[in-house]
């Protein structure tokens, strides 16, 4: 069986996620497009060859008889509409992040779904398919360096552009809520975020770096440092400390140079680079898993709980205090998910 894949929006991620589909991945075909700009979407079509049509909205897109399953990469603000949308006519969606833009839009994506009855939303957290977090997850639920104690992580990236107020959080923190989250298998209680010395390279608007102090439940400290504009490279770190070793995450393949009376190892200085590869399989994953009318990733409760933790971190940056996160117990209907999606 192919899949038939309609994709709202038809931005760089869009992009890139139909031209993998097509030219990389199996299973899936592209049947059908749309985005606010149409002459943008039929100028995908045919520089990519597609044999899709292009529809004028997502709406229409999504009721259309010829698709299977539907992708969101449009505008943040018009997730939630989309994606209820695909779950009202029974269609397994795969969202790019954010979910939703509140924590009240995840939450009503998580009613409609239980409501509906069976899983349909998969969230586009790519870090989870990434080798070097998968290796990492597996040192850890192997016992080889005992029970987590500590977390030290870092995520940086050379420089950015109309970058401003929380996006630090709301764009680049997000990811280490879900991955770490998945990888130490524990909920947060509380978050803290503390402003260090501010680059003078930051946009105006812009506090760079900030580090985020986060708690779970079983009493593990995670440090996270934020630093967008740090120059050298696209650099994302993560060290586990446990009972009885220290486990990290594996740098990305580089050559090492001998040369000119210096050792050294080339840093990558692009997101889509360092990443490039957990998208593929990603995608690869979700064909494979909705074709069995299964989903095995990133859960609509899991978009809910980055999208609380989030606020917590915007809450606690702008008072200075620690802020609890305070989550509802996660509903029978999602228990065992994330187990399925395991390494």
């Amino acid at each position: 069986m192919v899949l038939r894949i309609g994709v709202i929006g038809t931005g760089a991620i869009g992009q890139d996620h139909i031209h993998r589909i097509t030219y990389s991945l199996t299973g899936g075909e592209i049947v059908a497009v749309t985005d606010v700009n149409s002459e943008q979407a039929h100028a995908v079509v045919e520089r990519e060859s597609l044999r899709a049509k292009v529809y004028d909205n997502g709406h229409e897109l999504i009721q259309a008889d010829g698709v299977d399953a539907v992708i969101v990469t449009s505008w943040g603000p018009t997730h939630e509409e989309f994606v209820l949308a695909s779950i009202a006519a029974g269609k397994p969606v795969f969202c790019e992040k954010p979910l939703a833009t509140t924590a009240e839009g995840c939450k009503k994506i998580v009613e409609a779904e239980i409501e509906h009855g069976k899983q349909l939303v998969q969230v586009g957290f790519m870090r989870r398919y990434d080798k070097g977090y998968r290796a990492l997850k597996q040192a850890v639920d192997q016992d080889k360096i005992g029970e987590p104690l500590m977390l030290h992580c870092a995520h940086r990236a050379p420089a950015v552009t109309n970058f401003n107020g929380d996006m630090a959080i709301t764009d680049s923190f997000v990811h280490e809520i879900d991955v770490l989250r998945w990888l130490i298998q524990d909920d947060y209680v509380s978050t803290q975020v503390i402003q260090p010395r501010r680059t003078h390279l930051a946009e105006e608007g812009l506090q760079d770096p900030i580090i985020i102090l986060l708690e779970t439940k079983k009493g593990i400290r995670i440090d996270t440092e934020i630093f967008v504009n740090c120059q050298y490279g696209y650099d994302i770190q993560c060290q586990v400390v446990g009972e009885t070793g220290i486990a990290n995450l594996p740098e990305p393949s580089s050559v090492q140079m001998r040369s000119e009376a210096k050792l050294s190892t080339d840093i990558l200085v692009d997101w889509k680079q360092r990443f490039v590869e957990a998208y593929d399989i990603e995608l690869q994953e979700w064909i494979n898993s909705t074709v069995k009318g299964e989903v095995h990733g990133p859960s609509a409760w899991d978009g809910y709980v980055v999208a609380v933790t989030t606020d917590a971190s915007i809450e606690a940056k702008q008072t200075g205090q620690i802020v609890p996160i305070e989550m509802p117990e996660q509903p029978d209907f999602y228990k065992g998910a994330s187990a399925k999606h395991t390494v």
